[in-house]
């Protein structure tokens, strides 16, 4: 019995030590997972919140697709706003969000004077990114870098066998500043349209695209204008259209009022 005893003390000591050892490991697990682990899970909530955004605007832009060019009076969609803010800038805000002019290069005729499109504009406050429906494209930019990218493109096309240019232009307008996080339902109604045909004569036409100093798409237009549509670039935000010269032309300009009733 008495030699029993004397392991007895030796048996507690070794068990308050493995105690403290799993409890270490434990710590320094939780430790690693806190310093490691939770930045990579919070990076990845923040590109699922983006690629959802991005998504989202793509619908968002098919809506306006369907109230423009299928005369659709109304639409309504529910989206999550994760991780920032939807927010809607009028085209009728001063000073403009970014403006479009298209006019007759031979005759300084003027077609379409300082355009405003407007912006539904989503901003990431984590990752510091804005994805933007501007003038019926979805586009993308870092806002502490510079540069911008197109996501979806808008509906303007030039079509070579009838040398015909055909221009949409979509202003966003809402009664004031929206912004809306969490879950919203954005309704949108058409509001009025216009056309206009311009008969051309191997005259040259070039479009101008001015854009928001804070929200600086213009890569991401110029991208388009240049590689999608052909277009050349002849100044500093200057481009001409691709008619064929040689020929008779003819430019159709097409605009739409697209409401915001509400986020």
């Amino acid at each position: 019995m008495i030699s029993h005893n004397r392991h007895a003390p030796e048996c507690g000591v070794s068990e308050s030590i493995g105690f403290m050892l799993i409890l270490t490991l434990v710590i320094v697990g939780i430790g690693m997972v806190t310093l490691y682990g939770y930045p990579l899970l919070m990076k990845q909530q923040v590109s699922a919140d983006e690629q959802i955004m991005e998504k989202n605007m793509i619908v968002l832009q098919n809506d306006i697709k369907s109230l423009a060019y299928k005369t659709v009076p109304y639409k309504e969609t529910s989206l999550k706003i994760g991780g920032g803010t939807l927010g809607v800038y009028n085209a009728s805000s001063t000073p403009a969000i970014s403006t479009i002019t298209l006019y007759n290069a031979d005759t300084s005729e003027v077609y379409v004077q300082e355009f405003h499109p407007g912006d539904l504009r989503y901003e990431s406050e984590n990752a510091q990114e804005d994805i933007s429906l501007q003038n019926g494209a979805v586009l993308k930019r870092p806002r502490l870098n510079t540069g911008s990218v197109m996501i979806a493109e808008p509906r303007w096309f030039y079509d070579s066998t009838s040398n015909t240019m055909v221009i949409n232009l979509i202003s966003i307008n809402s009664t004031t500043f929206m912004s809306r996080e969490g879950i919203g339902t954005v309704q949108m109604a058409l509001g009025e349209s216009s056309y206009q045909y311009v008969p051309l004569d191997g005259d040259e036409v070039v479009v101008e695209y001015a854009p928001d100093p804070n929200a600086d798409y213009s890569t991401a237009w110029n991208n388009y204008f240049v590689n999608s549509l052909n277009m050349e670039k002849v100044g500093t935000s200057t481009y001409r259209l691709p008619f064929d010269s040689s020929r008779k032309a003819t430019l159709a300009i097409k605009k739409y009022d697209v409401f915001i009733k509400s986020l």
